[in-house]
């Protein structure tokens, strides 16, 4: 059978990966096309655009290039025509697959939705465009299934992909990196996130020299960009082994988004650092719904990760919340405790085989 696939981000395209081996798994005959990135392509999908090219982030960001997403999706729905699947599977990335899942299902194209918008955060009236082009919905998040429950649209829970790609992780042995105690940088996967949030990151390395930092490189991202940031400071860069660098790190400083549960699945005390165009966070404060930026504090319900947001994430506060995390006994153990129940909350399901065999199921 025929696979369409598009994952606009660095976490789609390993969520992706993983989905694409299990539906091998369970149709041998399976053609796979995707737009993703290098993880998809590996796993044996044909890339047809990677994800660098999609990533715009924020209202302000998505204006200015306009012009370029608008070019992307008349290039998928012809892409997608010509291809013919038998399944349309759509990952996260809603501004942009919303209006693909919109026009596939006016083709009579049948659409899997593997990780839902987080339209529980914002936008929640998009239930009525998911009822009316999505097809299977399927959810990795437990409050997730509760809430389109309220709206009265089945869905299916299929466990977290993260939790069985990390405890996979948390199995392995590691060389080590460094001989002092390290400090992980994760400044995100998108240019303009990782210029705004890296500097501020990189501001506390001097305050604690007898810690290595590390920076978790974003892949696709050109090493240069890295380079001119950190120009003659004692930090360190690391392709490609951002797991590895998680295994080993005393304390992260992560930028919002999937990082910050990876790293709490990891065990590693964290900062989750937000820092945007000041019109596009004005904008998203109007409009966003839940209490706080981190799936971590989302999935808990409680701020059990500090968010240092926009002008909050500073040097200062960066170096009071990184020197807390570091050195105080009591509040790591309550974080620790803290990252067990998310755990316990997220679940063991095997979340790739679970999807494949939805997916299969609707096409077979």
């Amino acid at each position: 059978m025929r696979y369409y696939i598009i994952a606009g981000e660095a976490s789609g395209d390993l969520h992706g990966s993983n989905l694409i081996k299990s539906i091998h798994q369970h149709d041998a005959q399976a053609d796979i096309r995707c737009w993703g990135g290098d993880k998809m392509e590996a796993a044996g999908a044909v890339l047809v655009k990677h994800y660098r090219d999609l990533a715009f982030m924020g209202f302000v960001e998505v204006i200015k290039h306009l012009g370029t997403i608008l070019g992307n999706i008349r290039f998928c729905r012809q892409d997608i025509l010509q291809f013919k699947p038998d399944v349309l599977v759509l990952i996260d990335y809603p501004g942009f697959n919303l209006r693909i899942a919109d026009w596939a299902h006016k083709q009579g194209i049948r659409v899997c939705y593997y990780i839902s918008p987080q339209i529980w955060a914002w936008k929640e009236g998009r239930i009525e465009q998911i009822r009316r082009s999505v097809d299977k919905m399927l959810v990795i998040l437990p409050f997730e299934k509760k809430f389109y429950s309220k709206h009265r649209y089945p869905v299916t829970y299929v466990g977290h992909p993260l939790t069985e790609v990390i405890d996979a992780e948390l199995k392995k042995t590691f060389t080590p990196l460094s001989q002092r105690r390290i400090v992980a940088l994760l400044p995100g996967s998108r240019s303009q996130e990782i210029r705004k949030k890296l500097p501020v990151m990189l501001s506390v390395v001097p305050k604690f020299p007898d810690y290595q930092f590390i920076i978790a490189q974003a892949p696709g991202q050109d090493e240069a960009i890295y380079r001119d940031l950190c120009k003659g400071m004692d930090v360190m860069l690391l392709r490609g082994q951002t797991y590895n660098l998680l295994q080993q790190a005393s304390a992260a400083l992560v930028t919002s988004g999937t990082a910050t549960l990876e790293t709490a699945l990891f065990g590693v005390p964290e900062v989750v650092c937000y820092k945007g165009n000041p019109l596009s966070y004005w904008l998203a404060r109007k409009l966003i719904r839940v209490k706080y930026i981190s799936l971590v504090n989302l999935i808990l319900n409680k701020p059990a990760v500090t968010e240092l947001i926009q002008d909050e994430l500073n040097e200062q506060r960066l170096y009071e919340e990184l020197n807390e995390l570091l050195h105080n006994t009591e509040r790591k153990e309550r974080l620790q405790s803290d990252y067990t129940r998310l755990w316990e909350l997220l679940g063991n399901e095997k979340a790739s085989e679970k999807a494949a065999k939805e997916i299969v199921a609707m096409v077979l």
